[in-house]
């Protein structure tokens, strides 16, 4: 069960870095939010584990990277 955990983690790690390629036309508030979103939905996964603590952590990632951008 830990191995199927970690493998997630990975993948979803692996999911927001090929995704963060994408951000070169974004301003920088915008990419402080998505990498936010991203790190906080990590540590959601990681710490909780499970679907509502990653989506609360991506929530309170975005906002602190957004207030961050500023």
């Amino acid at each position: 069960m830990n191995t199927f955990k970690r493998a997630g983690v990975i993948a979803i790690i692996a999911g927001i870095l090929a995704g963060l390629t994408a951000c070169d036309g974004m301003t920088r508030r915008q990419r402080d939010t998505a990498i936010g979103a991203g790190v906080g939905g990590v540590a959601g996964a990681a710490i909780g584990g499970n679907a509502l603590s990653t989506l609360g952590g991506a929530a309170v990632g975005g906002i602190i990277g957004n207030q961050v951008g500023k």
